[in-house]
């Protein structure tokens, strides 16, 4: 393109050269034409020029399309690499200012406000947002540490609060981590709906330098000391945490026209087997792995609060799978739920004892292979408490309160429920703790 244009040029100028010498022989008939002659080729020379100027124009558009597409590939599918860059503290005013009018409106309530900020709220936790800043006043003292993230315009935020309860003198620090992004318009917002594997990982990998960690431990340090120096507080946080969680429940099961509570059958089951002469009790201990990428919840619907994601080969201890389709796992050293299409067997083990409820103190024990897909699970020995918790008369959030057990302490264990539940033995009767609060 650029030679054609470069040879209608030399063409032309040798055309120029020879009217010239033509005009200055004919100078008086020829003005008028030669005026215009030289006007229609000054007008082709500037068509070439301007054509030529396009054309170079197009091709570094493609040029810069072509890299865009290629930036963007990287981003998508290469394992990108995480630098060893040290924590910022309040190192971007944008990113800043995002955060702290994020967390203005996590404390008003204010969802749809929360929404602008926050690209992946969902009804479930649009709800928990809703209940939780009923008992919110503020959330103080905000520090914003940052790493770059893993393409131009991204950061990871960790942010570290005090969180100040209106019926609670004391603030409570907290930390979370956040992606941020920026969007067409070049606005930063918070990305909590991001799906492509190689940015997670770079997430994950950036969380685990030993500056973030440092931060973190820090924080739960101080939280850990206030928990053990305040009993009074370890007691309000249980009741808050299970009043949101009572609220939000109750929430979603009138959206749905269904409430969470024991079927008959699940209540013979347990009258017959308190009952009997002999129990069985079958520990499973069973090994899953993810088959892809893929959420984590904390309860077997598609709506729930989303804890995090599972790598493809990712292995998890199964508690139990269940008939919806779906298979409640430990994660963190508490209970969720993976879709069970995307998981598959990776090992297998079970022990069952047969104890007899008579004076011989022989018991007939066997051991097996198993798993025990369906309906709730008999163990045997102790659970630790994780959390301090309530102990309730039965398997809900609205039974009578039998008492608090705190971080540490043991309980004996007579089944895990199929409903979220434990039953336990507590001051010598039977009792329920919420298992994710148990291991």
């Amino acid at each position: 393109m650029n030679t054609s244009n470069n040879n209608l040029l030399e063409f032309l100028a040798e055309k120029l050269a020879d009217l010239k010498e033509f005009v200055m022989k004919h100078l008086r008939v020829v003005v008028p034409v030669a005026v215009g002659v030289l006007a229609v080729l000054v007008l082709i020379i500037s068509l070439s020029a301007h054509s030529a100027k396009k054309a170079r124009e197009a091709q570094e558009l493609a040029e810069a399309q072509a890299a865009e597409a290629e930036s963007q590939l990287n981003v998508d599918s290469a394992v990108l690499s995480v630098p060893e860059v040290a924590l910022e503290e309040d190192a971007y005013p944008a990113v800043n200012e995002l955060l702290k009018k994020y967390f203005i409106a996590m404390a008003s309530g204010d969802v749809e406000l929360v929404r602008t900020y926050n690209n992946n709220i969902d009804d479930t936790e649009a709800i928990r947002i809703e209940e939780t800043a009923k008992y919110i006043e503020s959330y103080e003292n905000l520090k914003v540490y940052t790493k770059i993230g893993p393409a131009p315009g991204t950061y990871l935020a960790y942010v570290y609060y005090e969180e100040k309860f209106r019926d609670y003198e004391e603030s409570i620090p907290g930390l979370e981590a956040f992606y941020i992004c920026t969007d067409e318009s070049g606005e930063l917002y918070i990305n909590d709906g991001e799906e492509s594997e190689s940015v997670i990982n770079y997430i994950r990998e950036a969380s685990l330098q030993d500056d973030v960690v440092d931060l973190n431990n820090e924080v739960a340090s101080t939280y850990n000391n206030m928990l053990a120096e305040n009993e009074d507080l370890s007691i309000f946080l249980v009741d808050l945490t299970e009043s949101i969680d009572t609220a939000v429940g109750e929430s979603l099961a009138q959206n749905e026209g269904t409430t969470d509570t024991q079927t008959a059958e699940e209540e013979t089951e347990e009258e017959e087997e308190e009952e009997g002469p002999a129990t069985t009790v079958t520990e499973v201990v069973k090994t899953v792995k993810t088959t892809t990428t893929v959420n984590i919840r904390s309860s077997d619907s598609e709506t729930a609060d989303k804890l995090g994601k599972a790598a493809e080969g990712d292995e998890f201890t199964l508690i139990e799978k269940r008939g919806n389709g779906w298979s409640e796992i430990s994660y963190n050293g508490s209970s969720a739920f993976i879709k069970s299409e995307y998981l598959e067997d990776a090992s297998t083990q079970a022990v069952v004892n047969v104890q007899d409820d008579d004076d011989d103190d022989d018991n007939d024990t066997a051991t097996a292979t198993a798993a025990n897909d369906t309906g709730s699970t008999k163990v045997s020995g102790t659970v630790t408490v994780k959390e301090n918790v309530r102990i309730r008369a039965s398997a809900s959030t609205e039974a009578e309160k039998l008492g608090t057990v705190y971080v540490g302490q043991k309980l004996e264990v007579i089944e895990k429920l199929a409903n979220g539940w434990t039953k336990v033995k507590y001051n010598g009767q039977t009792a329920y703790v919420k298992s994710e609060f148990v291991e």
